[in-house]
């Protein structure tokens, strides 16, 4: 996220603490809310442009999103209303076409195809109940910067953040720079499909965004691209329609307005027909689930019969990708080693069937506060005929951020685009699936790992001679075999122990005298001075 200035965080921050001191405490709550009245301004912001459009052009508005009768539904005209009149305005609304109509009622019902949150304000529910605390939200998101992608993304993204903080009702978004991380090391092109089964808040298609607008700007400018990017090239599974409204609205406020979102339990047969669609998949799928047989759509049991999510998230992933597709997943210690038979199974599957290319371990405090279990970093491709040789191992000791509940970041962050490079920083380059050079920034710091790992990844030439007590390492797929499949790196990793040399027991009682004498010099020195 680019950092927002001081004056939007403490607007936005004004923002939060109105809903929370008005008796919205739930932090997924607090962000739909304030998400529809987001909706609700760029709704007119909309309506203004076409308005616009058509005085330039001297020809009436073409669809129009408030008809003339719907006037007082729009943001510009509620927002100057006293309190009582604003609130009697989204409950009681007015009189539009014979029946009556309030200002939510009139943006749920909105055509599906203008975008795809209002595709999903299906069930949403306005629960702003006091005219003070409604009138008081409207005015501060009313003075937010809304004029560019940019803002408006990273705006949200801030909002998003304190659902991290908050931690309640086990949803919490995956770390930002972790996101970033995993898209730098699958260098989205701009011919992908990209998806995440388990979409929450949308980030990683965020993310992956963000990367296609930095390193391939000029895509944006052919036709051909736009078409895909507005048609096929994100797409997002999500049970929780909250989760699915929000991740819509933050998808739409960076810019992407038609993704592929669907409503379904990916796990379910009303999923199964999703196969061989999409050429990346990133994704944190939910922990510790489990789900009964009945649930569970039959081809992924096939692959590992098992009710855990975290396995099934896995044969789903192989499923729905296209031969030559690949994926970074986090998944749990647990998946690395587990010695079931369903464990057993699908990293057999992915290391023999298809090609297991990296493991990167992460230390357990990635997701504190509000879970410290370890968890690593699975990258692999599709290719139904194996091909995995040896698998690079990268040993994650720190991320940026303190590893305890507060995840306080340490040290100096890099900027997006700096303008020119710090000391400890030089430049290198690599080549992505499309054949297109990029140049990427290396910076070696010992409280972020980072940006050694994505050098090292971007790489390989220099990683094949590295020593097994080395922060990263190769391991052979004979090896794995012989381990059943094992992926975790204490299982491959080598402790150098360090020679100590300590003086004979002699010396050490003889220093151990005198200084009981010196002991005993001062102590009769001391009682002298008492006398």
């Amino acid at each position: 996220m680019r950092m927002l200035t001081g004056q939007l965080r403490n607007e936005v921050d004004k923002l939060w603490e109105t809903f929370w001191t008005g008796g919205i405490t739930n932090p997924l709550t607090v962000i739909e809310q304030i998400t529809y009245l987001l909706f609700l301004r760029r709704l007119d912001q909309q309506q203004l442009l076409k308005e616009k459009q058509a005085s330039e052009l001297d020809m009436p508005i073409t669809d129009p999103i408030f008809p003339e009768a719907a006037t007082p539904l729009r943001w510009s005209s509620f927002k100057n209303l006293d309190p009582e009149a604003m609130i009697d305005r989204f409950t009681r609304g007015i009189t539009l076409n014979g029946e009556q109509t309030n200002v939510f009622d009139y943006m749920k019902q909105l055509a599906p195809e203008d975008t795809a949150f209002a595709n999903h304000m299906k069930g949403a529910t306005f629960m702003i109940s006091t005219p003070r605390l409604l009138d008081r939200a409207v005015q501060l998101i009313d003075k937010l910067d809304m004029d560019d992608r940019d803002t408006k993304g990273d705006l949200y993204e801030y909002l998003l953040s304190k659902i991290a903080s908050a931690g309640q009702n086990g949803q919490f978004r995956t770390p930002r720079h972790i996101i970033q991380l995993m898209v730098d090391m699958t260098l989205p092109t701009p011919t992908d499909t990209i998806c995440d089964p388990s979409a929450g808040t949308c980030g990683f298609l965020v993310a992956a965004d963000e990367y296609l607008r930095r390193e391939h700007r000029d895509a944006f400018y052919k036709k051909e691209f736009r078409a895909h990017y507005n048609s096929a090239m994100f797409n997002g599974l999500e049970f929780d329609s909250s989760m699915m409204r929000i991740g819509a609205m933050n998808l739409m406020l960076h810019g992407i307005e038609r993704p592929n979102l669907l409503h379904v339990d990916a796990l379910s047969e009303e999923n199964a027909g999703i196969t061989d669609r999409y050429s990346l998949m990133l994704a944190n799928p939910p922990f510790k689930g489990s789900l009964d047989y009945d649930f569970v759509e039959p081809s992924l049991l096939k692959v590992a019969k098992t009710k855990k999510t975290e396995l099934l998230f896995l044969a789903l992933m192989l499923r729905m990708m296209r031969p030559g597709g690949r994926a970074a997943v986090i998944v749990p210690d647990g998946v690395l080693f587990g010695s079931s038979r369903a464990h057993k199974a699908i990293r057999e599957a992915i290391v023999e069937e298809h090609q297991l290319q990296g493991v990167v371990s992460m230390p357990s405090g990635v997701f504190k506060p509000y879970a410290g279990v370890s968890t690593a970093i699975l990258l692999f491709t599709k290719t139904n005929s194996g091909g995995t040789d040896q698998v690079w191992f990268y040993d994650m000791q720190a991320d940026g951020y303190s590893l305890d509940d507060k995840r306080s970041e340490l040290g100096r962050r890099m900027p997006e685009q700096p303008e020119k490079l710090a000391k400890d920083e030089h430049l290198s380059t690599l080549t992505d699936p499309h054949g297109q050079v990029i140049e990427y920034r290396v910076q070696k710091h010992e409280e972020n790992n980072i940006p050694d790992i994505l050098h090292r990844w971007r790489t390989p030439e220099g990683e094949a001679k590295r020593p097994r007590t080395a922060q990263s390492f190769y391991v052979p797929v004979q090896e794995i075999r012989d381990n059943a499949y094992d992926l975790s790196i204490n299982r491959y990793k080598e402790i150098e122990y360090e020679a100590v040399a300590y003086d004979p027991p002699q010396e050490l009682l003889a220093r151990i005298r005198q200084l009981e004498a010196e002991r005993a010099q001062l102590m009769q020195e001391l009682e002298n001075l008492l006398d």
